[in-house]
């Protein structure tokens, strides 16, 4: 297993983050201040350009760039390296004066003024001249600057626009996605019902507010297309910096597990991925453990966009936010802990918004590294000072990566699909939490899952989890049936194979496409329980997992019963099952029930997977990283009680002492070992 280190140039991690120095460049005493802070803080990175359109080009066709080569000449005296962004995150006042179809039209068909970010139309031939021609003179004019590492391309990608622009591209998509037959796509959307058919691309319209809503098939291939189209977009921006200056990396920050963009599609586009993590630290609602295990699930879910690769955390708040609902501050040492497990699970980046805290306008008050006091004597910026030292320690571990063998199946489209559909309760779908629920579950177990797509090969994995995998992409079946084939432990839940990728059901049972086979089981019905229902299964073991909001009931073709329901009409009935199909089990779990519940049959199936548990303290999470020096242990301890781990021997770099047995974390603490 050999590193793939991100940027050499820094010697390990990257420290640095989003740096506006467009906003003082009348206080040239900051700016000379700003440099040595960062030195002070072991800052080796700092983001320019993501929202300076209006400093870079203040008039149509009239560029400023010397005050941006002379902040990057500077920084990389200094060592400190610059990742330079497109500015297309955000339109200067010219640009929509001008050029008014550059910004969008809404679901209500309101074209928005002027104003805010993220809102220009990803269509419009204009904005993307506009784009395309700063973005080439920053190419040429940066691109060769030994201090610029890697392109950042425009800035958190959200939103849809129903413009006329948009609605002539989404007719054009749909008309090569259905091969040019308005028939083929009346079959596959089933417009015969409520009298929806239509007679030529021409007549379709995308998802109005006050327009054809019904549609599930329209409706998912909206989804689709704004994901199309934003990516059509970002490729545009990426084809213009790489056709000057095609060895610099280029990177897009994602949004946690973002409801409106499939990340898949977009990630084959970009060199490195990268995301931002603002977690609700301290909120009254969960304890600081399972925030920590919620992110590191959003933490895996961007590693495995490239797997084998390490991502970047591109954003993280040194202290609070602005824009949560109660925005508390990081307790002392929290920092510390968050940057650590973002390195444990596969960044090689610590990055932060923002480097110093703006005077004015929306973002004023959103934590930074230099708060408006000026100095470096602050809680805040002791404990960024604080990780640039540790990341100096642990820097060996940099371009090693996080290898697993088990994996969680999680698809944007089988999303889309499940929350758009009239059926179960619209209350209790939570297919988001249902995943991670379960994912979160193996995670207490030592277990760090990658998350991947349904049409992904499964060659590496030898455990496999796909909750409520409703919709099915073709030739996902196949992919199922080829891994349990060759040895795989999988297992399914209820609302599984129900629909086809065009939204249409199966037909002779669920679940379809071949998976009745898969399961030997056929899912007869589905009932939908009331928040106060519930029921029960009784497991062989003699334990009764408790059943609420959906039970299907089963006919058993030729699969074992495990479990069955204890209450209802269907009681006595299948409710869990295994096939031994091939080399491999395919489980199948007809009802919800809680993730902790399920541990037994999990461990199980790590059983005979030959994937090995990590005997934790409650509270303390456990990573891995891999290279070609050998593998590095990652332990945090996420209460505040001190907890102590044992089985452990190497070297522990935060501290460059010796670990035989036994490992005492205090408070908030980590460890960091180089495993013998």
């Amino acid at each position: 297993m050999e590193k793939n280190i991100l940027f050499p140039q820094t010697g390990g991690f990257v420290h640095g983050g989003d740096y506006n120095p467009e906003q003082w460049l009348d206080r040239p005493d900051i700016l000379e201040e700003d440099i040595r802070l960062m030195k002070k803080a072991g800052i080796n990175s700092a983001t320019l350009g993501v929202f300076s359109w209006s400093v870079l080009e203040p008039k149509e066709g009239e560029f400023h760039f010397e005050w941006l080569e002379a902040i990057i000449d500077r920084l990389y005296e200094n060592g400190i390296y610059t990742v330079l962004a497109t500015p297309s995150g955000a339109r200067p006042a010219w640009l929509d004066a001008a050029y008014p179809e550059a910004m969008r039209v809404d679901r209500r068909g309101m074209r928005a003024r002027h104003g805010g970010r993220h809102n220009h139309c990803m269509s419009s031939p204009k904005y993307r001249e506009k784009v395309e021609i700063i973005d080439r003179k920053l190419a040429k004019r940066f691109g060769s600057h030994p201090g610029v590492i890697l392109y950042h391309i425009s800035n958190e990608f959200s939103g849809e626009c129903f413009c006329p622009y948009c609605v002539k591209k989404f007719r054009q998509y749909l008309w090569e996605q259905y091969d040019h037959d308005i028939e083929k796509l009346n079959a596959a959307w089933w417009t015969t019902f409520w009298s929806h058919r239509y007679n030529s691309f021409d007549q379709i319209e995308p998802p109005f507010e006050n327009g054809e809503t019904s549609v599930m098939g329209l409706n998912l291939e909206w989804k689709r297309f704004t994901t199309w189209n934003t990516n059509d977009f970002m490729k545009h921006e990426t084809g213009v910096l790489r056709s000057v200056t095609p060895e610099i990396p280029v990177t897009a920050n994602f949004m946690r597990l973002f409801g409106g963009l499939d990340y898949r599609k977009m990630a084959p586009e970009l060199d490195v991925i990268s995301w931002d993590n603002y977690p609700e630290f301290h909120n009254d609602r969960e304890t600081l453990a399972e925030t920590m295990r919620e992110t590191a699930f959003q933490h895996s879910v961007m590693r495995s966009l490239k797997a084998g690769k390490p991502f970047m955390m591109m954003e993280s708040a040194p202290g609070l936010v602005n824009w949560q609902p109660v925005n508390k501050l990081k307790r002392p040492g929290i920092h510390r802990l968050a940057c650590l497990q973002a390195i444990a699970c596969g960044s090689d980046s610590v990055q932060y918004f923002q480097w110093r805290k703006s005077r004015g306008s929306f973002e004023q008050f959103h934590g930074a590294v230099v708060d408006h006091i000026g100095t470096d004597d602050t809680r805040i910026f002791r404990e960024v000072a604080e990780v640039g030292d540790l990341l100096k320690k642990i820097a060996p571990a940099a371009g090693t990566t996080v290898r697993t063998r088990a994996a969680l199946l999680f698809d944007w489209d089988n999303r889309w699909a499940v929350a758009d559909t009239k059926a179960l309760s619209q209350e209790s779908k939570r297919y988001e939490e249902t995943c991670r629920g379960i994912w979160e579950e193996f995670f207490k177990l030592g277990i760090d899952m990658d998350v991947v797509g349904s049409d992904e090969n499964l060659n590496r994995y030898d455990l496999v989890v796909a909750p409520m995998l409703f919709l099915l992409q073709p030739g996902t079946a196949q992919n199922l049936k080829t891994f349990v084939e060759r040895g795989g432990q999988l297992l399914a839940t209820y609302f599984t194979g129900y629909v086809n990728r065009d939204t249409l059901c199966y037909l002779g049972g669920f679940p379809g496409d071949g998976l009745k086979e898969l399961f030997g089981i056929v899912s007869e019905e589905i009932d939908s329980l009331y928040p106060g229902d519930r029921n029960g299964i009784q497991m062989a073991d003699g334990s009764i997992w408790e059943v609420r909001d959906y039970a299907e009931i089963l006919r058993v073709q030729d699969a074992e019963v495990l479990g069955s329901y204890t209450e209802d009409f269907y009681r006595g009935m299948a409710a869990v099952t295994c096939k031994h199909y091939g080399e491999g089990n395919a489980y199948y779990v007809a009802a919800r029930t809680d993730a902790g519940r399920m541990r037994p049959l999990f461990e199980k199936m790590m059983k005979d997977a030959r994937i090995f548990a990590q005997d934790l303290p409650e509270g303390v999470e456990y990573h891995e990283r891999s290279g070609d020096e050998g593998t590095y242990a990652f332990y945090l301890n996420c209460t505040a009680e001190e907890k102590a781990v044992s089985g452990i021997r190497g070297k522990e770099l935060l501290t460059g002492t010796r670990v035989d047995d036994s490992l005492i974390l205090p408070e908030y603490g980590a460890a960091v070992v180089k495993r013998d």
